[in-house]
């Protein structure tokens, strides 16, 4: 089994150590590792620190630059040069948690021996190691990121490893030239096909970083008014019974 491991990266050399550390760290005999690495136009280090990395030759990096376009298209090209049964994201600024690669690794055959399945959809916590957002119900209940978000109120980034057939029918739609669209309009329209296994374990740490999505959510809304509009149009039309909003 390979896991591909994708990251985007922008102006994050001094992070990305400690992510290399941590798929080091989690290597097993039984899995197959390669990292695709895509730099989204940094103006730092981060170029010479992974040239570093592939200096080392402990595990397979695949390196791609490309001018400044967003992380979303990043991850674009990083889908479609994985080679591994399953992928997995990690921002440059998060790091896997120990025994990640473990418990992905136990509950791979559940992914693989339900057709309807997508993803496993595990959780993440933050350096206090507070959870983002809440566990889900159930464990190993099967269901969607959109009723986990809007029917269950469970919330907070969840870290999902997708088989990687599925993850490649679909991308991350960039309207007009804008930089980016939340992962949620591509994980909903997923949705409508295939499911998620929720696994309450975590597999990655991270904060949110001033200058990161997340803390500019509404910068960035205003700054790709196209693709946001076309995300809430999206949702406007689901099933929204039950919905707790």
């Amino acid at each position: 089994m390979k896991l591909s491991i994708l990251t985007a990266t922008y102006n994050r050399g001094n992070l990305l150590k400690r992510l290399y550390k941590s798929i080091l760290d989690n290597i097993l005999e039984q899995m197959e590792i390669e990292w695709i690495i895509v730099n989204d136009g940094s103006t730092d280090e981060t170029e010479e620190v992974i040239k570093e990395f592939i200096k080392e030759n402990k595990i397979e990096i695949k390196y791609f630059y490309q001018e400044n376009l967003g992380k979303m298209a990043a991850i674009n090209v990083a889908v479609k040069e994985s080679s591994g049964e399953i992928i997995v994201d990690c921002d440059s600024d998060d790091y896997f948690a120990k025994n990640a690669f473990k418990k992905i690794y136990e509950n791979i055959g559940l992914l693989f021996a339900n057709i309807e399945l997508y993803a496993l959809c595990f959780l993440k916590q933050n350096e206090k190691g507070e959870i983002s957002g809440k566990k889900f119900k159930e464990n190993y209940l099967i269901s969607t990121l959109f009723d986990l978000n809007f029917k269950d109120d469970v919330g907070g980034e969840k870290i999902l490893v997708f088989k990687s057939d599925i993850r490649k029918e679909f991308k991350h739609e960039i309207e007009f030239g804008e930089k980016f669209i939340t992962e949620a309009r591509m994980y909903y329209k997923m949705d409508e096909k295939y499911k998620l296994l929720c696994i309450n374990e975590i597999i990655e740490i991270g904060d949110y970083l001033d200058d990161g999505y997340t803390k500019n959510s509404r910068k960035n809304l205003i700054q790709n008014p196209n693709g946001y509009y076309n995300y809430f149009k999206e949702i406007l039309k689901r099933d929204l019974k039950r919905c707790k909003y």
